[in-house]
């Protein structure tokens, strides 16, 4: 019985001892050594985070995105994103059926998975643009501060992505700064992804990327998991930091004043992240959206807007309206007698600002836009005038429609979402010798009601759909004009309308508490559409 005990305490020694061997291959030394100080190093006392920004000045990163950058454990919310604003909410549903079976899945099976359902069948040129416009905010919105400030020290990045790369790629380039990105790669066919994945990734060619003299040392690794270090991506790190779950769940957000680059331009018709709640949310609220839609769009074209305020109302939306108090006699602004209205130049949130405005003064109100789709132009509730970007010709428009009663002008020529102003167009300073600045914001639960790559005449569809949407309308003081200087010397006239305008528009941006800038809407559009942003009309 003795031996008996001493062979089975050999056994036991012999199977640990093996186990331990193993353990040792397959963990890098200079993993074992640093794992306590991985587990701490977003902490306060942490020796990583409290070092210095010149001691990376001369390193460089490689880091994976979903696990030492974005706070969320799961892909499917933007992968959710590509299937709706790439391709359809037919697409989109049909993503939200097979979440269930993505969970029963193997990680890399579901991913593949959900590649499928996203990409198949996908202009390639065109979901660039989504790329761009759409998935930048969404994933500033998971960006974690702590993982966000580490990488900022570092002097080149480089990230590694599970997911494709078409779909990160803008995102990691001009927020984070990122030099190379690697990803997978989706197969497509005569322009159009197929949704099958091309196996590249042993092909990287990490000396191509990182240089021969970076290859040598000065080389950190960040990553979650030690599956993540089986690719060749880390075999160049001298050191490894490896980032658990659980310290990622305790991350706060990005906040917008910590981004490298303001957003302010996007371009999802979604307001938050579509996870699988929230996308069923969305998918229950559709029926009862459609009525919702249809029975505003009744108030608004056929009640009078004493009628329609509290009806509107009573559906969900909230218009908080302000007026500024009476100037004192001295500042008094007295209104050209040929004219018989007055003159509102607002900034731009939706495309129904003019309509509040009027629910909101009580008073006919004529819109003059630069584009406009006929779907808005049909159940839009007031008169509607385009202006067509001759100076000559919208002047004498905005003239005679003001001898008829009160105007209103979008001064940006665009739609802003974020809390940003554009440029004011100087068109308005000369037409009228009193001018009052409005100053407009709005808020949305579920959808965004404007879009500039998407189908516009979606966009009052949208905005008539969300459950609770909310504007806040300021009327400011009053601004004298320059409709009497056309006497004086034309350039001072021309530098004076400049200066009213940029005065408008800092009054209006001081009222809310945006930062104004000389951003255009060709710009805007150049950024998310590809295009001067026009409507053509036959």
């Amino acid at each position: 019985m003795g031996s008996y005990d001493t062979l089975y305490e050999a056994f036991k020694i012999f199977v640990s001892n093996i186990i331990y061997h193993k353990q040792s291959l397959s963990t890098p030394s200079y993993l074992q050594r640093r794992s306590s100080f991985s587990q701490r190093k977003f902490q306060r006392q942490s020796s990583f985070v409290s070092r210095s920004e010149d001691q990376f000045s001369d390193h460089t990163v490689i880091f994976t995105v979903e696990e030492a950058l974005l706070k969320s454990a799961s892909l499917f919310p933007f992968f959710m994103l590509v299937a709706f604003e790439a391709g359809s909410a037919l697409r989109a549903m049909i993503m939200l059926a097979m979440y269930p079976l993505v969970c029963l899945m193997r990680k890399e099976w579901g991913l593949k998975l959900m590649i499928m359902v996203a990409f198949s069948g996908i202009n390639k040129e065109s979901f660039y643009k989504v790329g761009r416009s759409v998935m930048p905010k969404f994933f500033l919105e998971d960006t974690g501060l702590e993982g966000f400030e580490v990488l900022k020290k570092f002097k080149r990045k480089v990230a590694y992505s599970h997911m494709p790369r078409v779909m990160v790629e803008s995102f990691l380039r001009e927020y984070v700064k990122v030099d190379h990105v690697v990803g997978c790669e989706i197969k497509e066919f005569r322009g159009y992804f197929i949704g099958l994945v091309e196996d590249n990734n042993s092909m990287v060619d990490l000396k191509k990327i990182m240089g021969e003299e970076d290859m040598s040392s000065k080389v950190i690794g960040m990553c979650g998991s030690r599956r993540s270090l089986q690719n060749l991506m880390f075999s160049a790190c001298k050191e490894i930091h490896v980032i658990r779950r659980a310290e990622r769940k305790t991350w706060t957000t990005l906040p917008k004043e910590k981004y490298l680059k303001p957003l302010i331009f996007h371009d999802s018709r979604l307001v938050s992240k579509p996870t699988p709640s929230s996308s069923i949310a969305v998918l229950m609220w559709l029926p009862f959206a459609i009525l919702l839609f249809i029975l505003r769009t009744l108030c608004f074209v056929f009640l009078p807007p004493n009628l329609a305020r509290p009806i509107f109302c009573f559906s969900g939306c909230r218009v908080l309206f302000s007026e500024a108090k009476t100037t004192k006699p001295s500042e008094s602004v007295t209104t050209d007698t040929k004219q018989k209205g007055l003159l509102y130049v607002c900034n731009h949130r939706t495309l129904s600002d003019p309509v509040y405005l009027k629910m909101a003064l009580d008073k006919n109100v004529t819109a003059l836009t630069y584009s406009l789709s006929k779907m808005s132009e049909l159940i839009s509730p007031i008169r509607t005038v385009r202006l067509t970007r001759n100076r000559e010709h919208d002047a004498a428009t905005m003239e005679k429609l003001l001898s008829e009663g009160n105007v209103a002008v979008c001064a940006e020529g665009t739609t802003c979402r974020e809390p940003y102003l554009l440029r004011f167009s100087p068109l308005f300073a000369e037409m009228s010798d009193v001018i009052v600045p409005v100053a407009l914001d709005t808020s949305f639960t579920m959808f965004y009601g404007n879009t500039a790559g998407g189908y516009k005449f979606l966009d009052p569809v949208f905005f008539l759909m969300d459950p609770h949407p909310s504007y806040t309308i300021q009327l400011l003081q009053k601004v004298k004009g320059l409709a009497t200087c056309h006497d004086h010397d034309g350039a001072d006239v021309a530098a004076s309308k400049f200066d009213l305008a940029n005065r408008v528009q800092a009054e209006i941006g001081h009222a809310l508490g945006f930062d104004c800038t000389m951003l255009t809407r060709k710009d805007k559009y150049l950024i998310l559409a590809g295009n001067d942003g026009s409507v053509r009309t036959k």
